[in-house]
């Protein structure tokens, strides 16, 4: 008996290392928005302040409406990105502005919105997901995901190149870097910190940094934070988080 109890065990525990040995990109992204919050996302309104500016996200029917809202003495500016395109309010009276300034502040409103929901949003159809293998950082182990965009759907930005990094145990992306092309380009590396939880959503706030040697691919990003080879820019910071349904 206790023969088979051994062979059975010993068959349970190569089955889980084989089952594991073949996740693919699809299945970790899909566990880590499971474990980021799921579901949820499609049904609720996410409001939160970032750098003086408050920003709301709203779903109905899974079509998202973006904002950005920020205030003086004066005027109240609203920016609403939506499937129809954007637009910008000031004291509720539409502002004109020309389609090269719509295509600049809907990509501002967008990011700062995709930052604050990662890892929803990487199932949209335009994305393509790629296990890489793994990645060792500060002594834990994660699931190396390139991520790349179709030209059709993926935005201005389409061309751009991320890549995730999950942590193997908790599924969750404590790293992310990216190349981008606009304003003469460039390549940042995140670090999330502050994790909290808001009505099943999960929240990070992030360190941004940056390369001190620019001759270097995204792909090799991970081992300069290891051996130190970035610097701060910033602090990703949300604040007065609310999540209602």
């Amino acid at each position: 008996m206790n023969k088979v109890l051994m062979a059975l065990i010993g068959l349970a525990f190569f089955c889980c290392k084989d089952e594991a040995q073949e996740l693919t990109a699809q299945d970790i992204v899909d566990k880590s928005i499971t474990i980021a919050g799921g579901e949820l996302y499609e049904v609720s309104k996410i409001k939160f302040d970032f750098r003086d500016r408050t920003y709301i996200s709203e779903m109905e029917k899974k079509q998202k409406t973006l904002k950005r809202i920020q205030k003086d003495e004066n005027s109240t500016v609203v920016d609403v990105l939506s499937k129809s395109g954007f637009e910008r309010y000031q004291n509720d009276s539409l502002i004109i502005l020309h389609d090269s300034m719509k295509t600049k502040y809907g990509n501002s409103v967008n990011s700062v919105h995709y930052f604050s929901k990662l890892p929803y949003g990487l199932n949209d159809k335009a994305v393509h997901k790629e296990l890489l293998g793994e990645a060792s950082i500060k002594g834990k182990v994660y699931h190396k995901v390139k991520v790349t965009f179709s030209e059709e759907g993926g935005g201005d930005d389409f061309d751009d190149t991320y890549i995730y990094f999950f942590n193997k145990k908790t599924f969750k992306p404590d790293y992310l870097a990216y190349d981008f092309h606009v304003d003469g380009g460039g390549m940042r590396f995140r670090e999330a910190y502050n994790e909290r939880y808001v009505n099943g959503i999960r929240f990070v706030d992030y360190k941004n940094m940056k390369p001190i040697d620019s001759n270097v691919s995204v792909l090799q990003v991970d081992s300069l934070f290891n051996a130190n080879g970035l610097k701060l820019l910033s602090k990703i910071e949300l604040k007065n988080i609310e999540v209602t349904f």
